[in-house]
């Protein structure tokens, strides 16, 4: 967020420059000190007066003049520090005002500008997509909005383009059809999808020069806390190097499925979750070489783009899909999508104590949690005869097991490369009837099996 400056500070600043500005002009103009040369001669004695004398005293007082002016600088200097240092304050969204923090290295540096990406097609309901980020946007610059469109759609266009300076419209130009293998003629739209997708962010990364980006589709809305979540793991993305992305989405987070009380609480996850998400120009310097020319997705939960790293996701998905046609079909959408629950309460992340999600910290302290939790069955999380506040543990050894576990509870039973949807670890969390659940492999796992899907 910016913050807004006291005006007490800025009336000091304007003073401060004010009367330095009076004192230059007066300091120029001041005559000469009595005793000085001028002041001495006649104006018939002048040659009389050795020159190097007259040299020496002009200079003298100049000199003595700029030791006046510094010294007045330095102390117009302190109080101008004493005014920052006392007063200095900001307003939160709420409108409430805050001591400001000393000045340090960290919060005297630029913030990073996070653009926002909208990749759409042909849906005029861009236009909810993008009234919510507007609406929670707390800054136009350091939050730009470029939409990228594909399929020369011209309704949509005109929609997109009612924005005006809201936000930046680029159209993806090459609008032709793709060689496809006779097999995936249906599927020839997961291929535009995805060379649309690479052209995109190419033109982030390359023609825009921007470090980092926020991908969501035009079928997403936002909660109010979505510019705020981003910006607070933006350090850890880029400073972690076992994280590669940041992602909005909760693939379990149905109603009911999540608490709501915990709406500050995120997890790591080995799942590849999409749907709002965060990545940085050095993941893509990484994979555009060998971009898929269809099905990105998946191919990003692949081992070999994975390479064992993780993304951070929340409990309560800081993103909600109303798209229900699409080169999908609806896939997923009647049975859980349409269920997710969207945050609506505002959280501070950017003042929270994120240090938890540390892979060595989060590691010790999930596998403690999941383990030391007691065994129960299906029949158990059904008729709700759990007894305790929870957490409990419910266990799969196989990909058939993990399906039929999760199609009896209600969670997403699919499974990309072995890992099972907001997994981490082999590990699925979620709430039964108020209380914590997991769904886990055996002590001792170790890594996921790509055969299992």
């Amino acid at each position: 967020m910016l913050r807004k400056r006291s005006p007490l500070v800025i009336c000091g600043a304007f003073t401060f420059v004010a009367w330095n500005v009076v004192l230059v002009f007066v300091l120029m103009k001041r005559p000469s000190s009595p005793g000085t040369v001028d002041n001495q001669l006649e104006p018939n004695d002048v040659q009389q007066k050795p020159v190097g004398g007259k040299l020496d005293n002009i200079i003298n007082e100049v000199l003595r003049v700029a030791d006046a002016f510094e010294a007045e600088l330095e102390s117009q200097k302190k109080i101008l520090l004493q005014i920052q240092n006392h007063w200095s304050v900001w307003e939160n969204k709420d409108g409430t005002q805050e001591t400001k923090p000393k000045a340090t290295a960290a919060n005297n540096a630029v913030p990073v500008v996070i653009p926002i990406l909208v990749i759409a097609c042909n849906r005029v309901t861009v236009k909810r997509c993008l009234d919510k980020l507007i609406e929670h946007r707390p800054s136009a610059e350091l939050y730009p909005i470029i939409v990228s469109q594909d399929c020369g759609h011209q309704e949509t266009s005109d929609v997109i383009g009612s924005y005006g300076s809201q936000l930046t419209h680029i159209k993806q130009p090459d609008l032709s059809d793709i060689a496809v293998p006779s097999q995936h003629k249906k599927f020839q739209g997961y291929y535009k999808i995805s060379r649309h997708y690479r052209w995109a962010l190419n033109q982030i990364f390359n023609s825009f020069s921007y470090s980092t980006v926020v991908v969501v589709e035009d079928d997403l809305e936002v909660a109010p806390d979505f510019f705020e979540y981003f910006r607070a793991l933006h350090p850890m993305l880029k400073s972690d190097p076992t994280l590669w992305c940041v992602s909005a989405w909760n693939d379990n987070g149905r109603e009911g499925f999540v608490d709501p009380g915990k709406s500050n609480l995120l997890y790591r996850t080995d799942f590849f979750p999409g749907l709002g998400w965060m990545l940085t120009k050095d993941l893509w310097v990484e994979l555009e070489p060998k971009w898929p020319a269809s099905f990105w997705d998946d191919w990003m939960r692949h081992p070999d783009q994975r390479r064992d790293r993780s993304c951070i996701r929340p409990e309560i998905s800081r993103t909600l899909t109303f798209g229900r046609k699409g080169v999908s079909l609806g896939q997923f959408y009647d049975k859980y999508l349409r269920f997710i629950k969207l945050n609506s309460e505002f959280v501070p992340f950017t003042k929270m104590d994120l240090s938890y999600l540390d892979k060595n910290t989060y590691d010790e302290s999930f596998e403690k949690e999941v383990y030391a939790a007691p065994l129960i069955t299906v029949e158990d999380i059904k008729s709700g005869k759990l007894s305790g506040p929870g957490p409990f543990r419910v266990q799969y050894s196989s990909p058939d097991s993990f399906k039929m576990l999760a199609r009896n509870i209600g969670i997403m039973d699919d499974l990309k490369s072995g890992v099972p949807r907001a997994g981490y670890r082999g590990v699925v969390s979620f709430l039964s009837r108020g209380k914590r659940v997991y769904v886990a492999p055996p002590a001792g796992w170790s890594h996921y099996d790509p055969n299992w899907s």
